[in-house]
């Protein structure tokens, strides 16, 4: 059974000329030109989708927003159908692992050339099931900018997934320092936004809301699957800007992404809250079946 699978992409860009459209190599063979920019600036986007038993999870999705980054960056439009045949082929290889994912990587390329590089990487994925069961205890960042000041800043890529994570990585470190196991930002003037890694659901009665895109939140496929979800069960779903202060009027919250899935959030700032244990197992079952 694989622990890590690479595909390279030959090449990744729409137009490109390659024979095939990947080939498979070492994962710990040295690969990436040390002149990539994706290497030395972070210049780039990327993509990490849940595989559960082989199958790759929300799929289009994720190539759809891989191309939205792409072109945020103003790089080349990456070839669907290549991306599409590399990350089947690495998610079928890890077809006994029952959780597993897969990365998609795509870079500027060489400086100095315009040929971008791209590659997926799969492994097994780490044990959640316990910040699924137990939640997790989330502090509340300031990210710095205004809840409207977005539109009028399009260089700042909010609401890209770019490969610069700096800040994201630095934000869970703080949380760490702090005693929690995640982040949560907020407007510098009081609005919710997201966490690190992850988007904000918020169940009030029958309804779950997330914060508007329109923040330059980056739109999370787990997050939409969850709404898709709850719909099923007759609930209300939709997209809100949100004052801080719902979370106190909340009667559950979770953090979602595509490796953890739903994991509620047990405290904020060090103020315990009620996990909805009945709706997390059921979401969680959920997200785990998918099977596209």
């Amino acid at each position: 059974m694989p622990d890590r699978v690479l595909a390279v992409l030959t090449a990744p860009e729409t137009g490109g000329e390659a024979a095939e459209p990947f080939r498979f190599a070492d994962p710990a063979a040295p690969l990436l030109n040390v002149l990539d920019l994706g290497a030395t600036r972070g210049d780039g986007v990327f993509e990490t989708i849940g595989v559960g038993s082989g199958r790759a999870q929300a799929l289009d999705p994720h190539l759809a927003r891989l191309a939205r980054s792409a072109a945020m960056l103003d790089m080349p439009e990456p070839d669907g159908s290549a991306w599409r045949a590399a990350v089947v082929a690495v998610a079928e290889r890890l077809a006994e692992h029952r959780e597993a994912f897969v990365k998609l990587v795509y870079t500027r390329g060489v400086e100095g050339t315009d040929h971008p590089t791209g590659w997926v990487l799969g492994a097994p994925s780490p044990d959640n099931s316990g910040p699924r069961a137990n939640g997790v205890r989330v502090v509340v960042l300031d990210r710095g900018l205004p809840h409207d000041g977005v539109g009028e800043l399009p260089w700042l890529l909010q609401g890209a997934k770019t490969l610069s994570y700096a800040v994201n990585m630095a934000a869970l470190r703080e949380a760490k320092r702090r005693g929690a196991d995640d982040a949560l930002f907020v407007s510098s003037d009081g609005f919710l936004l997201e966490g690190p890694t992850s988007n904000l659901l918020i169940k009030q009665g029958d309804r779950l809301i997330t914060p508007s895109t329109s923040l330059g939140i980056l739109a999370g496929t787990t997050q939409a699957e969850a709404f898709r979800f709850a719909r099923s069960r007759g609930m209300t779903t939709s997209y809100e800007v949100l004052p801080k202060d719902a979370l106190e009027s909340a009667e559950a919250l979770w953090l979602l992404s595509s490796v953890r899935n739903a994991a509620p959030i047990r405290a904020i700032d060090g103020v315990e809250r009620a996990i909805d244990a009945e709706f997390t197992a059921a979401l969680n079952a959920h997200l785990l079946a998918r099977r596209d």
